[in-house]
């Protein structure tokens, strides 16, 4: 488990995000979009089009990570989307 702490802001893109992307893409969309510094240390958090994939990018100071997680099917939640 990877602890993440507390000063850490956590920001959701809006609309749907190619899933295909990984680090450096999504570091460059974050740029580009939502005008933050992807190195900053906060959790920068992008959706798939079907809602079943989940990825996020994160800058501990030392390394990039990049998380993904799938969404099981049938299990009741999906996240919202701004059109």
């Amino acid at each position: 488990m990877i602890a993440i702490p507390g000063n850490v802001r956590v920001w959701l893109a809006t609309g749907y995000t190619d899933m295909r992307r990984g680090f450096p893409s999504l570091a460059l969309q974050v740029q580009e979009v939502l005008h933050k510094d992807p190195l900053s240390g906060h959790e920068f958090v992008f959706r798939g089009r079907r809602s079943d994939l989940v990825k996020a990018i994160w800058h501990d100071g030392q390394r990039a990570c990049l998380f993904t997680k799938r969404r099981e099917r049938g299990s009741g939640h999906r996240l919202p989307v701004n059109r």
